[in-house]
C-alpha cells in the first residue's frame, strides 16, 4: 500500500517543486511514519530526551553569565568577559564538528556524546584553581553544548510524522527552563555562599566564595540535583542508559543501511503499539535495490572523514527560493547570535552595576530570575498570535511567523534602548523584564528548511554563523567598558547594549523579507498534554519557538 502511493506521488507534478536531492524511499519513510507509526510513546519519550540538550545549552550560555561577577572576585582576571569568549570558541567548534558528524557517523552517536562532554567538563570547571584552567575547561565544555541544538533537533525531526512536526516548536520550553534553572541556582547558591557586592576585588577568599562553583559542580555536602554540571551529566545518563534512543531511519537510508533502517521503524512501531507494513523490498525497489554492508562505528568514523567534501552544501541552496531563504536564515542567525549575548551574556554584570550600593548579591540574582520566568509567558502569548491572528494565505497575510517574529523583535530592540535610559532599579528591573517577555518570540529553529541527507550540515552552518558571530560579544565588551564596567576612552558604558539593541531592529527588518511562510494547522498543545499524562510522563507546558517549515522545502526535506 505505502509502496503504490509513494509511486503515484512521485509521478505527478506536486513533486515539480521539490528538489532534486528528495529521495523516493524518505517519501516512503514519510508515509509510514504517518500513516502507520504516528506520535506515541517513542516520540513523547524522546521529546523529554531532546529537550534536555536543549535545555542544557542554555543552562551553560547563562550559567557562565551568571557566575562572572564572582569569577570576577576571586580569580582576578583581566577581563572575566574571557571566559565567555572561550565559551563560544568551543560552541563554534562544537557546532561546526557535530553538526556535520551527525551527517558522517550518525545521530545518535553524536546525541549522546555532546552531553557527555559537556557534563565531565562543566563539573571540572568549578574545581577551576585560577582563571586560564577555568576558561579552557569552559572552552571544552562548550564544545560538547555547541552540538546540541544542529544534532538534537535532526534526530527528533527525523523521528516523528509529519503532522506533528509542529512539536519542534514545543522545544523552546526546555530553552527557558534552562535559563529558569540557571538562575534560580545562582540565586540559591551565589546569594548564599559568596562574598558581599562590597568586598573589594583581590580580597575575596575561596573559602568565602564558593556559591559560584556549587553552581557549577557538586561538592560533597551538597545532593547531586539542578547544579549544572551533575545536571548534564544526569541527562546524558539518562540518554545512553536509560532510553533506548535509535538511529535515524533517513541516516541510515542515505548511508544505503535499508535493511537497519526498516528494523529501526519496526522497533518505533512496536514501541507505539502498532505494526508496519513497509518491508526491505519496497525500500529497495524504490532505489533501485542498493544495498551496502553494516560497518563498525569505527570504520564509518574513518571512512566519513576520507570523504567529506561539499556533496552535503550544495544542496542546501538549489534553487533561488531555497537558496535565498537559507542565506537570509543564516545571516539571522548570525545577527542573533552577536545579539543575544551581548545583553544577555552580561545581564548579571549589567544588573550588579545598576543596583545600589547598599542591594546585596542576593537581590542581583532575585532580579535574574524573575527575568528569566518571563520567556514562558512571552513565549505562549507568540503561540497565540502566531497560530491564530492569520489573515489571508497571501505573502503578506496578517500575522504569521514573519510578522510576529519581526515586531517581537523590533520591540526587544525598543527595551533594550530604553534599558540605557533606567535610573530606578524599577526601570532596571521593568525593561529587562519587557525585553525577556519578546525576545522568545524570535528564537528561530530551520531545520525543516535544509534537506535530510543535509540537515546536520544546514544545522551546522547556521549554528556556526551564530556562535561565529556570539564571539564577537565579549570583544565588544571589552573595547567599550572597563574591568570594572565604566565606559572605555572614547565610547559609552551602554556600548554594547546598544550594539545589541540596533542588531535586533536590523534583524527584524529581514526577517520580514524571508521567502518562505508556511501556514500549517493550528498546532493542538492540550492534545499532547494528555498523550505525555496517559503515558505516564511528567508534563511541563509547552511555550512556542518558531521554525520555518516550507511547502516547497520542508516537506521535500522530510
Amino acid at each position: 500500500m505505502l509502496l503504490n502511493a509513494i509511486s503515484v506521488r512521485t509521478s505527478t507534478s506536486c513533486l515539480s517543486t521539490k528538489p532534486p536531492t528528495t529521495s523516493p524511499a524518505f517519501l516512503l519513510v514519510n508515509k509510514c511514519l504517518q500513516e502507520e507509526i504516528g506520535f506515541g510513546r517513542y516520540q513523547i519519550q524522546l521529546f523529554f530526551l531532546t529537550g534536555l540538550g536543549w535545555m542544557a545549552d542554555n543552562i551553560w550560555l547563562q550559567g557562565v553569565a551568571v557566575v562572572l561577577p564572582q569569577v570576577q572576585q576571586e580569580l582576578l582576571p583581566v577581563r572575566v568577559e574571557f571566559a565567555t569568549l572561550s565559551l563560544y570558541v568551543g560552541l563554534i567548534f562544537g557546532a561546526t564538528v557535530w553538526g556535520v558528524m551527525a551527517d558522517l557517523i550518525g545521530r545518535k552517536l553524536s546525541f549522546n556524546i555532546t552531553l557527555f562532554l559537556a557534563g565531565v567538563f562543566g563539573i571540572a570547571s568549578g574545581a577551576a584553581h585560577n582563571f586560564t584552567t577555568f576558561g579552557a575547561l569552559v572552552a571544552c565544555m562548550g564544545f560538547g553544548i555547541g552540538g546540541n541544538l544542529p544534532v538534537d533537533g535532526a534526530l527528533y525531526l527525523e523521528h516523528i510524522p509529519q503532522s506533528h512536526q509542529w512539536t519542534l516548536t514545543l522545544l523552546s520550553a526546555w530553552w527557558a527552563i534552562g535559563q529558569l534553572i540557571a538562575s534560580v541556582v545562582a540565586w540559591g547558591f551565589i546569594g548564599n555562599f559568596s562574598c558581599d557586592g562590597a568586598t573589594p576585588i583581590g580580597q575575596c577568599m575561596k573559602a568565602d566564595n564558593m556559591g559560584w562553583r556549587y553552581t557549577l559542580y557538586v561538592p560533597p555536602p551538597f545532593p547531586p540535583c539542578f547544579v549544572s554540571g551533575s545536571l548534564t551529566f544526569i541527562m546524558f545518563i539518562a540518554r545512553f542508559l536509560v532510553f533506548d534512543l535509535q538511529e535515524s531511519s533517513k541516516y541510515l537510508i542515505a548511508k544505503g543501511r535499508d535493511e537497519e533502517a526498516i528494523q529501526v521503524l519496526q522497533h518505533l512501531a512496536s514501541r507505539n503499539g502498532r505494526t508496519i507494513s513497509l518491508t526491505l523490498d519496497q525500500l529497495q525497489a524504490v532505489e533501485g535495490g542498493k544495498s551496502y554492508a553494516k560497518k563498525s562505528h569505527w570504520r564509518v568514523v574513518k571512512d566519513s572523514f576520507s570523504k567529506i567534501s561539499l556533496s552535503h552544501v550544495k544542496p542546501l541552496f538549489e534553487g533561488k527560493r531555497l537558496a535565498l531563504n537559507s542565506s537570509i536564515t543564516i545571516m539571522l542567525w548570525g545577527l542573533i547570535g552577536l545579539a543575544y549575548p551581548l545583553f544577555n551574556s552580561f545581564l548579571p554584570l549589567y544588573l550588579k552595576e545598576r543596583v545600589s550600593s547598599s542591594a546585596g548579591t542576593s537581590e542581583t540574582y532575585r532580579n535574574y530570575t524573575i527575568i528569566s520566568v518571563l520567556g514562558i509567558p512571552g513565549s505562549l502569548i507568540a503561540c497565540a498570535v502566531v497560530d491564530y491572528t492569520r489573515g489571508s494565505h497571501g505573502r503578506w497575510s496578517l500575522g504569521g511567523r514573519k510578522l510576529t517574529m519581526a515586531v517581537s523583535t523590533v520591540l526587544t530592540g525598543v527595551f533594550l534602548f530604553l534599558f540605557t535610559t533606567s535610573r530606578s532599579e524599577a526601570a532596571v528591573l521593568g525593561f529587562s523584564c519587557a525585553s525577556g517577555l519578546t525576545q522568545w518570540v524570535f528564537f528561530l529553529s530551520f531545520f525543516l528548511v535544509f534537506p535530510a541527507p543535509h540537515r546536520g550540515t544546514g544545522d551546522a552552518i547556521a549554528s556556526s554563523f551564530n556562535r561565529i558571530t556570539g564571539i564577537l560579544a565579549p570583544v565588544i565588551k571589552i573595547a567599550t567598558t572597563t574591568a570594572t564596567g565604566g565606559a572605555a576612552a572614547g565610547a559609552t558604558a551602554n556600548g554594547p547594549i546598544f550594539v545589541s539593541a540596533s542588531l535586533f531592529l536590523v534583524a527584524a527588518l529581514f526577517m520580514v523579507f524571508l521567502p518562505i511562510e508556511v501556514r500549517p494547522a493550528p498546532p493542538r498543545p492540550w492534545g499532547i498534554f494528555f498523550g505525555i499524562v496517559t503515558n505516564g510522563i511528567p508534563f511541563t507546558h509547552p511555550p512556542l519557538l518558531f521554525f520555518l517549515d516550507t511547502q516547497t522545502a520542508g516537506k521535500a526535506a522530510m
